[in-house]
């Protein structure tokens, strides 16, 4: 697996000392990424709002029981098919109609990257059931946006939160704006150090 480069993390220690700590601590962290497409958008909705491993059973269940997971396969799958996959009723509807807006062409997940920050945000931000969460986790991991702090993620905030000392959001969001334009990369090192500290595995 790539990992955060030297010269990545030197830029970060320039903007804050932080992560210097972390990195004398833990070293260099992984360059998490997942390919562009319909299969890890499902696998990001499947982690909304439950631990990773609880998605990556139902994501795994899902390969193991039904391969290829595309828009078409999906919308041939009966509700109870995807019960069986530990999906809830809502994942149901939102992967569904994740599949059905990619038929009917009212998005492309494979030309997002050509397009604005913002103009990607609306496009995925049109589909119910993803929100700035979900559109956050895949402009990190899939599309390689070099500058996403995801505001809604437990572990990068409560990382934030400890090496900071900032216990307000608010005030905290105006202090990661000194990451800029690398805040992708502050973000994994913000992972990295909450994954060693409590000693938990990987299961991005």
């Amino acid at each position: 697996m790539e990992h955060l480069s030297t010269e990545i993390i030197h830029k970060l220690i320039e903007r804050d000392k932080l992560f210097q700590l972390i990195y004398e601590e833990y070293g260099s962290p992984p360059k998490w990424s997942r390919p562009e497409g319909f299969e890890s958008l499902v696998r990001i909705i499947l982690e909304q709002q439950v631990s990773l491993a609880s998605a990556k059973a139902a994501y795994e269940k899902l390969i193991d029981k039904f391969g290829i997971v595309s828009p078409e396969n999906i919308l041939m799958l009966s509700d109870d098919d995807l019960k069986h996959c530990y999906f809830s009723k809502q994942k149901i509807k939102y992967v569904k109609g994740l599949a059905s807006a990619i038929i009917a062409k009212k998005i492309n997940l494979l030309e997002l990257k050509s397009l604005t920050l913002d103009e990607i945000r609306s496009q995925l931000t049109s589909i119910k059931g993803i929100g700035k969460w979900t559109t956050d986790v895949y402009l990190i991991f899939c599309l390689q946006h070099p500058d996403i702090f995801p505001e809604g993620n437990i572990a990068a905030l409560k990382s934030a939160h400890e090496l900071t000392g900032i216990m307000d959001k608010n005030q905290l969001l105006v202090y990661v704006e000194r990451w800029a334009p690398i805040r992708t990369s502050a973000t994994q090192m913000l992972w990295h150090y909450y994954l060693c500290k409590r000693k938990r595995k990987y299961l991005f």
